[in-house]
């Protein structure tokens, strides 16, 4: 699946792959001492968000997950 902004697709792609492969090789094999694909989240999350403000994309009220936050309470 593509990235909401054109230039930020190979960003997806390349977090994707270290976060799978984080996740198969360490988190599911009970390794839960970080995540290496932070900082790529981080580079893919400004890149989104530079996206959709260019786009004019309407995110008032929306909440973003992402490393260090807490789920919201339901």
């Amino acid at each position: 699946m593509n990235s909401v902004g054109e230039g930020c697709t190979d960003l997806k792609r390349e977090y994707d792959q270290c976060f799978n492969r984080w996740f198969a090789e360490k988190f599911l094999k009970g390794d839960r001492s970080g995540d290496p694909c932070t900082e790529m989240f981080k580079k893919y999350q400004v890149c989104v968000q530079k996206a959709i403000k260019d786009k004019d994309i309407p995110i008032d009220g929306v909440e973003f997950m992402g490393p260090n936050k807490e789920k919201p309470e339901s």
